[in-house]
């Protein structure tokens, strides 16, 4: 199993994106995510100068349906 990349709540909101999830609208510092036919939505945080935990990013990998390999071929891809 690859490691979780750790970065700020900016680039992994880049990363969901590339699987299909959109910004729906920003409460706060949280970005929510929603995908059509998904029954979750996903609240990011965006801290400046924070990476985001890797709990809480484990939690939404499994909350957008991916496996950690997959969201790890999204997240280093150009």
């Amino acid at each position: 199993m690859p490691k979780l990349p750790r970065a700020s709540g900016d680039k992994h909101i880049r990363t969901f994106q590339k699987a299909g999830w959109t910004i729906n609208h920003i409460e706060g510092s949280h970005h929510i995510l929603v995908k059509e036919g998904s029954q979750y939505h996903l609240s990011v945080p965006v801290h400046s100068g924070k990476d985001m935990g890797v709990g809480l990013l484990k939690r939404l990998i499994k909350m957008a349906g991916l496996t950690t390999e997959e969201y790890c071929i999204l997240f280093y891809e150009k």
